[in-house]
C-alpha cells in the first residue's frame, strides 16, 4: 500500500531533481524522489545507529538490525566512520553469537 505525501521544494533543488532523473534514466520526476527519499532514509537509519552505538545505548548487533544491513556490514562502516566504540571482548563475542 502507497501513501501519497506532498512537499514543496526550493527552484534549486527542484532542477537538482530533475537533473536526477534524467542522469538516473527515470521516466518520472516522482519516481526519482522516491529514489532519493529512499536513498536518505538509508543513511539517516545508518547515522542513527552509529550515533546510539557510540553513546553505547545499543549493541552492535541492534545497530545493524536498525541500519537494516548485515553485522559484519555495520562493522565496515564502524571502521569507515572512525567510530569511537569500546566494548569488551566477551561483550562483543556475545553479542555476535546471538545474531549466527
Amino acid at each position: 500500500m502507497t501513501n501519497g505525501i506532498s512537499v514543496r521544494v526550493s527552484n534549486n533543488m527542484k532542477q537538482e531533481i530533475e537533473l536526477f532523473t534524467e542522469e538516473e534514466k527515470l521516466e518520472q520526476v516522482s519516481e526519482a524522489a522516491r529514489k532519493l527519499l529512499a536513498m536518505g532514509l538509508e543513511e539517516w537509519r545508518k547515522e542513527r545507529a552509529l550515533k546510539l552505538l557510540s553513546e553505547g545505548k545499543i549493541t552492535l548487533s541492534k545497530a545493524a538490525k536498525i541500519s537494516k544491513i548485515s553485522v559484519w556490514e555495520m562493522v565496515i562502516l564502524i571502521k569507515e566512520k572512525g567510530i569511537v566504540w569500546n566494548k569488551n571482548q566477551d561483550y562483543i563475542l556475545s553479542d555476535l553469537k546471538k545474531r549466527l
